[in-house]
């Protein structure tokens, strides 16, 4: 999942609901299982979300 992050990072799209849903679909063409039950994606976008944020928070501390 660091590769997809990282993808997305360079490409500098910005954390919000679109890129979550675009980490599932990238998730989801790599074979990985994802529920298909509308609940259960909308928590795993929130949390992939945060991931993401996480993320980026992470590389702008790499550049100070």
């Amino acid at each position: 999942m660091v590769e997809i992050l990282a993808d997305l990072y360079a490409e500098g799209r910005p954390a919000n609901e679109a890129t979550a849903e675009e980490i599932i679909v990238k998730l989801e063409t790599k074979k990985n299982y994802i529920p298909a039950s509308d609940l259960v994606r909308r928590e795993f976008a929130y949390v992939l979300l945060r991931e993401y944020r996480d993320y980026l928070r992470e590389q702008a501390g790499r550049k100070c």
